[in-house]
């Protein structure tokens, strides 16, 4: 039975920044990534080996790309967004590739069980947490923890101490997440935000700490229906702050304020 294939022009529009010539993956890589996924696949691929019969890195990745089906391209295309030879930090390049792979792709997810959580959102607030390391780092721990439906309850905390890290860095405080509620609002405001934006994020913050001090940090009664919901709001927060915080020109890395005791 034939299987939809990726479209060829967007193929090679993510061949063009996968192997750019100047920050794209090298040759040798591309073919030992595609060879390795060709195995994994019994596909067979038109450069299996470097060096290649192609004109440039670019054509040997889109040449290998074309012989795979269409949910082994989204695969490949969405793991070499991420591949870790690639430098560190955030590329609006390949972050762009990414989000346009899943917005108009995702239905080739194969996946056993897929997320259903908002990719496109869970990508764009990875790529505004770039500047803030330790919330990136406990949000990447709750993205793998839902994919992998497992630790809900740590889950849950993850997501909040990556909130809570955020604002800290943003207000220049040590406050927990509890005592930022009233800085949500003086912030939002400060930011050229409505007053009713900055009344709905305070009531909407103010319950999610509830939530959290209810169903995670005493009880360990997480509802696995709602912590969907959790880490898309979770994620719209943070996304929102960062992008209000860079329109005021603050440093994501500035020293944390010292509470007295």
């Amino acid at each position: 039975m034939y299987e939809e294939q990726i479209p060829a022009p967007f193929i090679q529009h993510a061949a063009d920044i996968l192997a750019d010539t100047n920050s794209g993956l090298s040759g040798s890589v591309i073919v030992r990534v595609t060879s390795a996924y060709a195995v994994d696949y019994d596909v067979s691929i038109p450069h299996p080996s470097y060096p290649y019969a192609a004109q440039n890195k670019r054509s040997a990745l889109y040449d290998n790309l074309m012989a795979f089906s269409g949910s082994q391209q989204y695969r490949i295309i969405k793991e070499l967004c991420d591949h870790p030879s690639f430098p560190i930090g955030p590329n609006s390049e390949r972050k762009d590739l990414k989000i346009k792979l899943i917005t108009k792709y995702s239905r080739l997810d194969q996946r056993d069980t897929p997320s259903e959580v908002n990719e496109r959102l869970v990508e764009e607030t990875k790529h505004w947490l770039g500047g803030y390391q330790g919330s990136l780092s406990l949000y990447s721990q709750a993205l793998e923890k839902y994919e992998h439906a497992s630790f809900q309850r740590n889950l849950i905390d993850d997501l909040r101490l990556s909130l809570e890290g955020l604002l800290k860095k943003i207000f220049n405080n040590d406050k927990s997440l509890e005592n930022q509620v009233s800085f949500v609002g003086a912030f939002i405001k400060a930011s050229g935000g409505s007053p009713e934006l900055s009344n709905m994020f305070v009531k909407l913050l103010d319950y999610y700490v509830k939530y959290n001090n209810s169903y995670v940090k005493h009880n360990d009664a997480v509802n696995e229906e709602e912590i969907e919901f959790v880490l898309e709001i979770t994620s719209s927060f943070m996304k929102h702050f960062v992008r209000m915080n860079a329109k005021n020109g603050q440093q994501a890395n500035a020293p944390v304020a010292q509470t007295r005791s």
